[in-house]
């Protein structure tokens, strides 16, 4: 994958850290990108006889600062001057985004949080950086192999959408294929891409007292949505193709799902079934208004999978985070 310039790895000092730490490094040699290793600790409030901002709470913030850094330092030496490591003191979530912001990250890898008593992978702090982060995020489970077998993007080539949103959402949907092109080029993995169609106004066409239509009719109609799905998504993938060479493609030869369904139930279904250990899809349903429109579909289908992660924003996705609040 060759279009990160400027990673910032996130690592919980209490988990195992090392092989995301050498998957983005290795990400980072690749792309002779620059490397920022960082963990964030929580703000010190005060306590029973500590004074909020008083020398006690300050000693014991520098306190814990400290401590952290040595650890991130250890963990970090085998890669010597190609790795810069940092401590954030705050919110997890809103630090991250603001050292995106502030030092223009264009990608962040981050193990996910523990699961909760729901079973979902993704915890509070992933979900509103899936929703807020302007770059991509690329979550790795903890015990994730070193390199993927399988990769599953995940796109919409729908048109139901306003024109305002059709070309942010093409640009969107080639992002993704490109990304997940790279990585499976790159670990030597299966490409797998599917997208999720639905023939609008069929079941009316079928049920409704007004609208029935004969069977042959309504089969033609939806015959002809899924055609057009179908020249829609190849109409992507030979973009993509331009992109990265056909002789790249060639060697990939992706696996196209058409499926006829609800994206939030098929996409999670179909990943499963192909044992997918990387699914790259978009995580926002509206661009160009500051705010976190993360869609429901994207939603509902990111607490379904148990696989990593890499989500996208579209062009024009603009973050409710501020540097400074």
């Amino acid at each position: 994958m060759k279009r990160f310039k400027n990673i910032l790895c996130v690592v919980e000092l209490e988990e195992v850290s090392e092989p995301i730490l050498e998957r983005a490094a290795s990400l980072a040699k690749n792309n002779q990108a620059r490397l920022t290793v960082i963990t964030v600790v929580e703000r010190v409030t005060a306590g029973i006889r500590m004074p909020d901002g008083g020398p006690i709470s300050a000693d014991l913030q520098a306190a814990i600062v400290n401590d952290h850094m040595q650890k991130l330092e250890k963990l970090a030496e085998p890669y010597g001057d190609r790795v810069e490591v940092n401590v954030l003191v705050g919110t997890p979530f809103l630090e991250i985004i603001r050292e995106v912001l502030r030092n223009q990250r264009d990608l962040v890898i981050k193990i996910p949080e523990h699961q909760d008593w729901l079973d979902r992978l993704f915890g509070s702090d992933d979900m509103h950086l899936l929703r807020k982060c302007p770059c991509p995020i690329w979550l790795i489970k903890p015990h994730a192999a070193k390199t993927h077998r399988c990769v599953l993007a995940a796109v919409d080539v729908g048109e139901i959408y306003p024109s305002d949103e059709q070309k942010p959402r093409h640009a969107l949907n080639r992002q993704i294929l490109e990304m997940a092109s790279s990585l499976a080029l790159s670990d030597f993995a299966d490409l797998h891409v599917v997208h999720v169609w639905d023939a609008i106004g069929e079941s009316a066409m079928q049920n409704s007292a007004f609208m029935r239509r004969p069977e042959k009719e309504v089969a033609a109609y939806v015959e002809e949505v899924r055609r057009h799905h179908a020249d829609s998504l190849q109409s992507l993938i030979r973009e993509t193709t331009s992109n990265l060479g056909q002789d790249a493609i060639d060697y990939l030869k992706p696996k196209i799902h058409l499926v006829k369904g609800w994206a939030r139930e098929e996409v999670p279904l179909l990943a499963q079934q192909i044992d997918a250990d990387l699914v790259v899809m978009g995580t926002v349903a509206r661009t160009g208004v500051s705010g976190f429109f993360m869609g429901n579909t994207a939603e509902t289908i990111l607490n379904q999978i148990d696989c990593s992660v890499l989500a996208i924003k579209p062009p024009g996705f603009k973050t409710p985070v501020m540097l400074e609040e």
